[in-house]
């Protein structure tokens, strides 16, 4: 028996939505401030993903400028929908929170759901989380969810008809559902289907901390009513307790497979100890069945499962170097927030990405000079080549962030090395190295919740003799954890540059980014 391991998508892969067309499944993921935004991934099997692309990834698309720290995107959903005898089309909805310029729902559209996709289109509504459901008499119908003040958390999930050609919700406005359980709380991620000609309403409900759970209730007519299932929720951990490998589970998405197979994608956390996560919310896969017409999951998500009956199809493995010899960055690596200027290059000095040293600095809410890619792994290892010659209050490095009042740096400045963290706002150097002229390689190991920073010496693209020093004692990656940090992401490495709020023309090279895990 073949067993696939979950998380399927490992690392800040949130609230995961996804469909088919004919044999290829299609899922994006939650994004918050990071750009570019929204990934969508691919897959023929449901257990092996590639990235195919990101939705936003064009400044003028839609403005992250300004965001705070798990402000942006929340909870897109994507669907497709072909009309008789024309040409499908992928619709993705979702909703920017804390917006500088304007907050709210839209939706962005794709033939190709690689892109590039449309400019978002803003649609009406209260709250958070939309989605589309297409039925099959041709309408078109989108739910979301929002605060109704009647206790704090209490929230209800509302309907509208979608106009697919106008881009517009229109007709009147339907009030589904506020919560399977008497005093429930953040009823949301909802999601409708189509299933042997009733009506199913997916819900999220608990909040998205140990007490997530998967609610659903049906209906005849999709505008209600729904009834609940007696047996709600239909998946939760929330009775395992914080020991169980998979906390947090719940925010899901069904899918079918061309043989008749129910799966369901949803969020989870894999906690270091207690209740903490520097993960941040992962993409799980389970199995449904369908038993007197509601769907089952067997109440838990499990480390390993047998794998859907479907052909295995593997895409090739990423290389673990990211040598910077492309064209464009790797799929993988983010930013804060929009970017208004090209601060990096890859083709001013070949085979590094040269980062401009600016104003801006990780404890901004800004676009600063940082590239990070998702922590993806309890256990790793990441390392770089830096080339730096720095000025007065200029650092470059590399960088462990949860947000911009929680991370930690180990940076080369004009006074040495450093290893500073940054903690509620207050920044402590932890340890510091004497400065020498030349490349160095840095580093982060990573096991469990401790850090252990370290930097070697190059000569001639060698590492001098004697090896790796370590700097400082491990640091404690609590401070990464979302329970500590607050906020919905999961904990970003990458490669830093600042000038600390001074203007500057100076510039940091780095030959090769290394991540592996351990």
């Amino acid at each position: 028996m073949t067993l696939f391991r979950n998380p399927v998508l490992p690392g800040c892969h949130p609230d995961p939505s996804i469909c088919r067309v004919g044999d290829d499944f299609y899922l994006v993921t939650s994004t918050f401030e990071w750009f570019p935004g929204m990934p969508v991934f691919h897959s023929r099997d449901l257990v092996h993903w590639r990235h195919a692309g990101h939705a936003l990834d064009r400044p003028e698309q839609l403005p992250l400028d300004g965001v705070p720290a798990s402000g942006g995107l929340y909870a897109p959903t994507l669907r497709h929908h072909a009309p008789p005898n024309q040409a499908g089309r992928f619709y993705l909805v979702c909703t920017l929170v804390d917006g500088t310029d304007w907050s709210g729902h839209f939706v962005m559209t794709a033939s190709d759901p690689a892109g590039p996709w449309s400019d978002a289109h803003r649609l009406d509504g209260e709250g958070i989380d939309p989605s589309l459901f297409f039925d099959d008499d041709g309408r078109a119908w989108c739910t979301g969810t929002r605060l109704t003040g009647r206790y704090e958390g209490h929230t209800e999930i509302w309907l509208r008809e979608f106009d697919p050609s106008a881009l517009a919700l229109t007709g009147e406005e339907h009030v589904l559902w506020d919560g399977a359980l008497k005093g429930s709380i953040w009823s949301e991620g909802s999601h409708l289907y189509k299933v042997g000609g009733r009506y199913y309403l997916l819900t999220a409900e608990g909040g998205t901390a140990l007490e997530h759970a998967v609610m659903v209730a049906r209906a005849d007519a999709v505008t209600g009513p729904y009834a609940g299932n007696p047996r709600n929720p239909v998946l939760t951990h929330r009775n395992l307790g914080t020991g169980h490998p998979i906390v947090g589970t719940g925010h899901a998405d069904l899918v079918e497979t061309p043989d008749g197979e129910w799966w369901m994608v949803l969020l989870g956390m894999r906690p270091h100890h207690g209740d903490r996560c520097v993960l941040g919310r992962e993409t799980f896969l389970t199995p449904v069945a369908w038993e007197d017409g509601w769907p089952v999951t067997g109440g838990r998500v499990e480390p390993s499962h047998p794998v859907p009956a479907l052909p295995p199809r593997p895409w090739p493995a990423a290389p673990m170097c990211d040598q910077f010899d492309g064209p464009e960055l790797a799929p993988a690596w983010n930013m804060l927030r929009t970017p208004r200027e090209r601060w990096w290059s890859l083709d001013e000095r070949p085979g590094h990405l040269r980062l401009r040293v600016r104003p801006e600095s990780l404890a901004d809410v800004a676009n600063p000079s940082f590239v990070g890619r998702r922590q993806q792994h309890p256990d790793f290892a990441a390392f770089t080549s830096l080339d730096f010659v720095p000025a007065n209050e200029e650092w470059a490095g590399l960088a462990l962030v949860q947000n911009n009042d929680f991370h930690v740096l180990l940076v080369s400045t004009s006074q040495g090395l450093l290893l500073v963290k940054r903690e509620q706002g207050l920044e402590t150097v932890l340890a510091k190295a004497q400065a020498h002229p030349g490349p160095v390689r840095l580093g982060f190991e990573a096991h469990g919740r401790w850090y252990q920073a370290s930097y070697a010496l190059e000569a001639g693209g060698s590492v001098e003799p004697g090896g790796w020093t370590p700097l400082g004692d491990p640091v404690d990656g609590d401070l990464l954890s979302s329970q500590v940090a607050g906020g919905f992401t999961g904990a970003y490495i990458g490669l830093y540059a600042t000038a600390n709020g001074r203007a500057g023309t100076n510039h940091a090279d780095f030959a090769w980014f290394e991540y592996v895990p351990l």
